[in-house]
């Protein structure tokens, strides 16, 4: 269990990372969102140890990070790098090493992970006749192929494709079905809402959410409204507290509402003749609450 406690990082006058703390559990995934420059990056070389904190603590298991624990992590930054002069086989075991693996040990695992990625090139290739999707595919089996107990991932869907992402969401989840903790960084929250347990959003590096995305969807209130019915547009549009009716198609409705309350008036509206097929009162979507939280001014 990763444990990350009262978290600070200040760049002369700049407060890149203010009080963050959060848990993320064995064999738990969380995501880490915020806009660029929010402190995502910094908290991991902070748990990475390659930036100190001003204060803080940063334990796996309750005690703070071994030497020998190194050989347990899995890192995949932001900005990615291969040795273009390698070959595939020669860059993925120069990884696993450092990460104290021995050669016989990943060499048999190769090809299974190359497979199991779908890259495109042989073992024998050297990095620089890939593309750069392979390229990336192959840096993420760098990271994964010691099957490291802690994993940080920064931005590791950033430039795959749907097909591609898809890979690495499994990749991902298999980690997790080994006990693995999973942290990653990502602007795009249908992967965070699909894959993560729980998640952290920082803001100007202030922790501003935390929690299970079940949670905090629901704090925010079931605000959006799909509903089909005899109702007409102009008629929602006259019921005191919605803010908003989108056509969706000729018979349904979106609706946005000042609160989840206004959706009981609105269902006996709808219902006063009887049956109507649709009626899907939800909280708003991770990526309406990036926005809404990204669009305050918290200063």
């Amino acid at each position: 269990m990763l444990e990350v406690r009262d978290l600070s990082k200040s760049f002369g006058s700049l407060k890149a990372v203010d009080d963050v703390n959060f848990t993320i559990g064995q064999g738990q995934i969380m995501g880490l969102i915020g806009q660029n420059g929010s402190g995502k990056t910094t908290t991991f070389r902070i748990i990475l140890k390659l930036l100190t904190q001003n204060s803080g603590t940063v334990r796996w298991k309750g005690k703070p990070f071994s030497k020998e624990f190194f050989n347990h992590v899995g890192y995949l930054p932001e900005e990615r790098g291969l040795n273009q002069k390698m070959t595939v086989e020669h860059q993925i075991l120069y990884f696993a090493q450092l990460r104290g693996k021995k050669k016989a040990e990943i060499e048999p695992l190769i090809d299974d992970w190359l497979d199991e990625f779908k890259v495109i090139g042989a073992r024998k290739d050297k990095i620089k006749s890939l593309s750069k999707g392979n390229q990336q595919k192959v840096q993420l089996i760098c990271t994964l192929i010691h099957e490291p107990d802690l994993i940080i991932l920064d931005e590791p869907f950033s430039g795959l494709d749907p097909v591609n992402a898809e890979l690495l969401e499994a990749g991902i989840r298999r980690a997790k079905e080994r006990g693995a903790s999973i942290i990653f960084s990502s602007h795009n929250m249908n992967n965070v809402e699909e894959l993560c347990d729980n998640m952290v959003m920082l803001k100007n590096g202030r922790q501003v959410l935390y929690g299970t995305i079940h949670e905090i969807r629901e704090s925010f209130g079931r605000t959006r409204l799909f509903l089909e019915s005899p109702l007409s547009k102009a008629e929602l549009e006259t019921i005191e507290g919605v803010k908003q009716v989108k056509a969706v198609n000729d018979a349904t409705y979106y609706l946005e509402l000042e609160n989840a309350e206004v959706g009981r008036q609105i269902f006996d509206l709808a219902t006063r003749d009887g049956y109507i097929p649709t009626f899907s009162q939800q909280p708003p979507t991770l990526e309406e609450i990036f926005k809404q939280i990204a669009g305050e001014n918290n200063e």
